[in-house]
């Protein structure tokens, strides 16, 4: 668990979850969580993820919010040792083109603080696009809704959990 001071406004329900875990327990989706302690000098939220909890890079995903064609928000769910691809991820969701969406716009939108976005229980309902890599695995693991907690879960439920489409967005 972080230490207090380094506390973000977790989006706990009543002591029991994230908005993301109780959207997956209402939805009867099965999922693991694993915790870590979030140490806050880390450049990359994804890569101290996979190092804290032992996981490939591979396995480990990272939700990352795009304006498309201008306005419209759109999130992409890519591997942490990959980059996301803004022209793959606009054409996948009927678009031209993408730019990376300010970080307030992404909080305002998701009702998550940067470094804990989770594609699951989105304050806004986004089009979601997850890399097609993820379909090669058992299980992945993506953000529960804050810094130093993850969600481990098949890639078939994760798309059902939040009608993702599936496309080659990682570069």
């Amino acid at each position: 668990m972080p230490a207090e001071g380094l506390l973000l406004p977790l989006r706990l329900v009543a002591g029991r979850g994230t908005t993301a875990t109780i959207a997956l327990e209402r939805a009867k989706i099965p999922f693991t969580l694993h915790e870590y302690s979030h140490d806050p000098r880390a450049s990359s939220y994804g890569m101290e993820a996979s190092e804290a909890l032992g996981i490939a890079p591979e396995r480990m995903f990272k939700t990352l919010v795009a304006a498309v064609d201008g306005s419209a928000l759109a999130v992409g769910v890519v591997p942490v040792d990959r980059q996301l691809d803004l022209k793959r991820l606009a054409a996948a969701v009927g678009g031209k083109k993408a730019v990376m969406a300010e970080v307030t716009v992404a909080e305002r939108a998701t009702g998550y603080v940067a470094g804990g976005i989770s594609p699951v229980g989105q304050k806004k309902r986004l089009p979601v696009v997850v890399d097609a890599s993820a379909m090669g695995l058992a299980t992945m693991f993506c953000s529960a809704g804050r810094r130093g907690l993850e969600i481990e879960l098949a890639p078939a439920d994760l798309i059902r959990a939040v009608g993702a489409s599936v496309a080659a967005i990682a570069s």
